[in-house]
């Protein structure tokens, strides 16, 4: 099933360069330690500090001493460790030919994600590498793409670009905002409070889904199309080996002066959908599989059996007639006494004439 031991899990989740995670401190190309040459009287030599790299969503570990080689001027102040700044931005689109009710989840998914950016229809749906270059032209890091087959089933891709890693998944159970109309109502482009189910912390696969999950729905702060803080839940919860995602709203009672975490309550907002983990690919959108989803069953398959099973009917009608003709050339049936008395028909032992 696994094809990567959980040792070399943590460096696939960092799926970005170090520009992309670290606050560069001015002064400094390209994230490179700077080095200053010691001024006319320089006394002392100080160590710069450099900040360590990190993944998405864990924080800064604090400086890093550099090459004992670079000394700062003695009118130079000593440089305060990068902090982390979050720079994700999500392409979202999809192939042509989708229908309507998946072009609605699409657009409900990127309600709740203002640091998104949409991109046009796909044209191709088998050249995927292209995916890759329209996100670096739109500067994303990830890749949120909708694949539709037949017009009725639905993939979707989740990919970090350009380097990976991506995930293919099956969307069922869909259910949009418009169809479901539930009551819940929060602020658009608000920031999301991520819950995940602790199922997502067992196996390697899970935390590898679980991580980049959150590096897309993860609002950044500050970002200039959000709003400064949170009114609503999206929730994770790994069951039958899906993923089921649901969105709440976070409602707190009017009448309380203080806001009390015990008394607010979460009513549902949608949209409701299911992803079935098909394939994780160790690059972006292909490369080599590191984990294949032994239960998942095609969509096409189940299609099949379902017209087998019905074209199985008129089958077993047919052969039952053939067994039943059979068996009555091979068991006749005796002929009845009575049969013909009604029609002016004698017995044949009856063969004798009456006396003139």
């Amino acid at each position: 099933m696994y094809n990567f031991p959980p040792a070399e899990l943590p460096p696939l989740l960092f799926g970005h360069s170090e520009r992309q995670f670290l606050h560069l401190s001015p002064g400094r190309k390209g994230g490179d330690a700077a080095t200053h040459t010691p001024g006319p009287g320089a006394a002392t030599a100080a160590k710069v500090a450099t900040p360590r790299q990190g993944a998405f969503s864990t924080a800064l570990a604090g400086p890093v001493p550099a090459d004992t080689g670079a000394v700062a001027g003695a009118a130079a102040a000593v440089q305060t460790p990068g902090t982390f700044k979050n720079k994700e931005k999500v392409l979202v689109l999809s192939t042509r030919g989708v229908t309507f009710r998946y072009r609605h989840l699409m657009e409900d998914v990127m309600s709740l994600l203002p640091h998104c950016k949409k991109e046009s229809k796909l044209d191709t749906k088998s050249d995927r590498g292209v995916l890759n270059e329209v996100a670096d032209l739109k500067n994303c890091s990830s890749v949120l793409f909708f694949e539709v087959r037949k017009k009725q089933d639905l993939y979707l891709w989740l990919s970090k670009a350009p380097d990976g890693p991506s995930v293919k998944f099956h969307v069922a159970n869909v259910h949009t905002m418009a169809e479901v109309k539930l009551s819940g109502n929060h602020l658009k482009g608000s920031r999301p409070v991520l819950s995940f189910d602790a199922a997502f912390d067992v196996q390697p696969h899970t935390q590898l889904l679980k991580e980049m999950l959150t590096q897309v729905f993860a609002t950044p702060k500050r970002h200039h199309k959000a709003k400064p803080f949170f009114d609503h839940v999206i929730s994770f919860t790994l069951a039958d080996e899906r993923v089921w995602v649901r969105n709440y709203q976070l409602v707190v009672p009017p009448d309380k002066k203080r806001v009390d975490p015990d008394n607010a309550s979460l009513v549902e907002v949608g949209p409701r959908f299911c992803l079935n983990p098909i394939k994780i690919f160790n690059g972006s959108f292909g490369g080599a599989t590191l984990y294949d989803n032994p239960n998942y069953t095609s969509p096409n398959a189940v299609r099949a059996a379902l017209k087998r099973k019905a074209a199985s009917k008129y089958s077993s009608k047919v052969a039952q007639r053939d067994r039943r003709t059979e068996h009555k050339a091979q068991n006749p049936m005796p002929r009845d006494p009575m049969d013909g008395l009604f029609k002016g028909e004698e017995d044949e032992g009856d063969g004798s004439d009456g006396d003139a």
